[in-house]
């Protein structure tokens, strides 16, 4: 597995890599056939040390974990444990994904846009042609990966990715769903084709 750790205005000791790199080697050997590279980075905020941690454990598959302390290797192991747990918990789970993403055919691709309101610039013409009506401008595109997944390997990646949202198409009946963190911290679950 390749470990990048890196810090945001502070200079890190070879030894702290060292012990992040072996620790982060040590949960991917438990958990995992083949983790493919892990991304740490320590950055200090006030009186104390953050670290964030960033694994691509597979296709599709990405766990994050933060921790925060007085110093940074402490800082480190906080965020390894925030790891470490959510593995712990959906181990089975873990496992059995990572030993059948071969067998799987690859997540579809989808586009996100942002786009600016029309109200903001009148639309210009660079043609001949006349348009039709307003077009928004787009402002950024970023391409996503939207994967087949059941409801609850979709609540067990938003978990593990500690993301707020997660669109997947569902395994079941082959429709676009969302599962998300609500405000209270539950998770909620939207399907389309529900009324």
């Amino acid at each position: 597995m390749h470990v990048h750790v890196s810090g945001k205005q502070i200079d890190l000791s070879e030894a702290l890599k060292h012990r992040v790199t072996m620790h982060l080697g040590t949960i991917a050997d438990r958990y995992f056939d083949q983790a493919m590279e892990a991304n740490v980075t320590f950055s200090r905020a006030r009186s104390f040390f953050t670290c964030d941690i960033n694994v691509h454990a597979g296709r599709g598959l990405i766990l994050r974990g933060e921790g925060e302390a007085a110093d940074a290797p402490t800082a480190f192991d906080d965020a390894a444990e925030h790891i470490a747990r959510r593995l712990r918990r959906y181990r089975r789970r873990v496992r059995t994904h990572s030993r059948a993403t071969a067998r799987h055919p690859g997540p579809e691709i989808g586009r996100t846009y942002v786009l600016q309101p029309n109200d903001q610039h009148p639309p210009t013409s660079l043609s001949n042609e006349s348009a039709e009506g307003p077009y928004a401008t787009i402002i950024a595109e970023q391409t996503t990966e939207i994967a087949l997944l059941s409801v609850s390997e979709a609540v067990m990646r938003l978990d593990l990715a500690d993301r707020s949202l997660l669109m997947f198409r569902n395994s079941v009946n082959r429709q676009i769903n969302i599962v998300y963190r609500r405000d209270d911290g539950n998770i909620g679950w939207g399907d389309p084709g529900v009324a």
